[in-house]
């Protein structure tokens, strides 16, 4: 191997091409990671006999907790992605997950909060994690130190993604 092509490939063009596949790799991870997480959810609830209730909605329930909250304010505070809120929703309502009341002061805006059927489904998903944590503490998966890493950087990169969107445009 000659200097010139040792130079080459370790330039800014090759630096910036290894990046964007690591990035991409990244994008691709996160992806798979949480369509996996609902995999395994779902297969957590089929062993359970609880099949009138997905894992999108598990999820959801388990994020909203005890608080009370709009449909607008389940995707600003993070709590859910999807753009199929509102049918989750009403199906959450009407399996008996969710109590629903229209808001005192602007009567368009519909608040959710869980019933205990609901409660016990947000216990389920909280043992569920429980476990999960445990078994990569014990299995020696991630520790500690290593989660805290993958979680600042997660927060830096959502920070940038967020900018790109109030910014940008």
């Amino acid at each position: 191997m000659s200097i010139h092509s040792t130079v080459q490939d370790t330039g800014p063009a090759k630096q910036g091409s290894e990046f964007l596949g690591s990035y991409l790799e990244t994008l691709s991870m996160v992806e798979r990671l949480h369509r996996l997480l609902l995999d395994v959810i779902k297969d957590e609830f089929e062993r359970l006999g609880l099949l009138d209730i997905n894992s999108v909605q598990a999820l959801l329930l388990f994020n909203i907790g005890e608080n009370e909250v709009t449909a607008g304010e389940l995707k600003s505070r993070g709590y859910y992605q999807g753009s199929n809120v509102s049918y989750n929703l009403k199906k959450l309502v009407e399996a008996g997950y969710m109590h629903h009341q229209r808001c005192e002061i602007d009567r368009r805006a519909v608040r959710v909060r869980l019933t205990e059927k609901g409660r016990n489904i947000r216990v389920l998903v909280a043992e569920l994690f429980e476990r999960h944590a445990h078994g990569m503490a014990s299995k020696e998966v991630i520790g500690e130190v290593g989660l805290q890493s993958i979680n600042s950087v997660l927060r830096r990169v959502e920070r940038y993604w967020t900018d790109q969107i109030r910014y940008i445009y």
